[in-house]
């Protein structure tokens, strides 16, 4: 599937719903700016700039307009569709070196004529002609792994996530607003065999650990760093500025707002 937001998306500066990365994806920016964070670091987009969004990680994105328009190209790369890829390519997917979010893709001549090239296909400026869908993924791909072999081992890694430390794993991703089941399938464990693991390293169950890591956390940016709630909440994966007050309040015997001074 090819999809390009070359009509204008009007959205503000505001954070962006939580977002697992279901299926690898390029993005490419052709007008606004980005600023994506992965739990552990932040990227910040330009126009030209594009990526790779791995698959099984989460990510937390804010788009900027340029003269009230943003625009980008998205073209996913599904499982499916690469290990079609594979069948027709010899490729040397070797290992991955790093866990990243986001793997950042160069900028060449190659991926700039393709860029303009896709111009011609579009259909009502939203979406690619099915016709010429995969033949653009795959001339796509082509181009990344000349300009990047390494990209091979995060691509054509199909395998389900590892059982990974679960304590390094939340003190990344604590901010994240998203359903324990997703934290589970993300370290490797299921739901059960995730809480049992939780409860052993914390005495504490992942409810009530992460209400309080976030609280704690949003003291310290109102207390220290003299930042607003209203700004704050949302990206201490708190759903809105009421419960965000309320269970701020039950821990601290404070509203935010008495802190902030």
């Amino acid at each position: 599937m090819i999809t390009s937001s070359l009509q204008s998306c009007h959205l503000g500066p505001g954070i962006s719903p939580e977002q697992v990365i279901s299926d690898h994806f390029f993005l490419y920016l052709l007008k606004g700016s980005m600023l994506a964070y992965s739990g552990d670091k932040h990227y910040h987009f330009h126009p030209g700039d594009s990526c790779i969004a791995r698959k099984n990680h989460l990510l937390r994105y804010t788009k900027q307009q340029q003269d009230g328009d943003f625009k980008k190209i998205v073209i996913v790369l599904d499982e499916a569709f690469l290990k079609r890829f594979l069948a027709r390519h010899r490729v040397d997917t070797g290992i991955a070196t790093s866990d990243d979010s986001i793997l950042p893709v160069k900028d060449d001549q190659l991926l700039t004529s393709f860029i303009h090239s896709l111009e011609p296909y579009y259909r009502g400026e939203a979406e690619i002609e099915e016709a010429f869908a995969d033949l653009k993924r795959e001339e796509l791909l082509l181009i990344l792994l000349k300009s990047d072999p390494g990209l091979a081992a995060a691509l054509f890694n199909f395998g389900a996530p590892q059982k990974i430390d679960i304590e390094a794993f939340m003190t990344r991703n604590f901010r994240f607003n998203v359903p324990l089941e997703r934290f589970a399938f993300l370290t490797g464990r299921s739901l059960s065999a995730f809480k049992r693991d939780f409860q052993q390293i914390y005495n504490d169950t992942p409810g009530r650990w992460l209400t309080k890591k976030r609280l704690e956390e949003a003291y310290f940016l109102i207390h220290q760093q003299s930042q607003k709630p209203k700004d704050i909440y949302l990206e201490l994966g708190f759903e809105n500025l009421s419960h965000f007050s309320f269970a701020f309040k039950k821990q601290f015997g404070l509203a935010p707002t008495a802190v902030l001074y």
